[in-house]
């Protein structure tokens, strides 16, 4: 049975001499594995179409295991990350996320809207580092994770001074600090950015600037809670972080 799907390449690896297996993420079936028969011949039609970032409609002939490629049409190549090492790595860690936070063959429009919008933006030129923290915060439940950020954790005010706390899962008022002694003191532009990367809808998203130090202390809460509760331990994470630092040196 023959399926036209609307669909971003995550990933490929090598299968036989000439062949690729790879890794979609379809608005229509979620994320899928098929193969490329032919696709690492140059002159091969699915070579191009099976880059990863490559957005657009592929026609899968589905079967109980590994579907097949039939055909493919480019809507974008997603050029300026594919030509851009930072991108390459900002995009790269994003689809990693998506791949650990889905499951096969589980569709899910929302999720992949999300992620072909980020992408897109980042494609665009819109601020890399701030799109990967939205996706961040908006891939949280996939892996089961539900910060409180809309009141205190301990005492559910709405109202106050927040900070950050690992331990508790969210916001703590100013009023509630001892509860957590390690909790990060962050600032209310802060805490107004995550609130807003966590329930924003993506395609409202217009023009965000993002003060340096705020940027800093938004990966820094990102990443203390997915390194507390994600338990993911991402190669492309890793890198990231040595592309991110190499580039602080160059700026010092």
């Amino acid at each position: 049975m023959l399926q036209k799907c609307e669909g971003i390449v995550m990933r490929t690896s090598h299968y036989g001499e000439s062949n690729k297996v790879v890794t979609l993420y379809t608005r229509e079936m979620g994320k899928v594995g098929v193969m490329a028969r032919g696709a690492k011949k140059p002159n091969s039609r699915l070579a191009a179409v099976t880059q990863p970032f490559t957005y657009g409609y592929f026609l899968i002939k589905r079967s109980t295991g590994l579907g097949t490629l039939e055909q493919g049409d480019i809507l974008s190549s997603m050029r300026e990350i594919r030509e851009d090492i930072f991108l390459t790595a900002y995009a790269s860690y994003i689809l990693d996320l998506t791949d650990k936070g889905t499951d096969e063959k589980k569709p899910n429009p929302f999720l992949f809207e999300l992620l072909y919008q980020t992408l897109n933006h980042i494609n665009e030129g819109m601020d890399a580092e701030i799109l990967m923290n939205i996706y961040e915060m908006k891939m949280l439940p996939s892996f089961g994770l539900y910060p409180i950020l809309d009141q205190c954790t301990i005492c559910k005010s709405t109202e106050g001074e927040f900070s950050f706390s690992i331990r508790e899962g969210g916001f703590l008022c100013h009023r509630c600090l001892e509860k957590d002694p390690y909790h990060y003191k962050i600032s209310q532009a802060t805490v107004r950015l995550l609130r807003l990367f966590y329930y924003l809808d993506i395609n409202r998203l217009g023009n965000i600037s993002v003060k340096l130090e705020t940027k800093k202390e938004l990966k820094k809460i990102i990443s203390a809670y997915y390194d507390e509760y994600s338990g993911l331990n991402l190669k492309t994470k890793k890198f990231l972080k040595q592309m991110e630092n190499l580039n602080s040196l160059k700026q010092d």
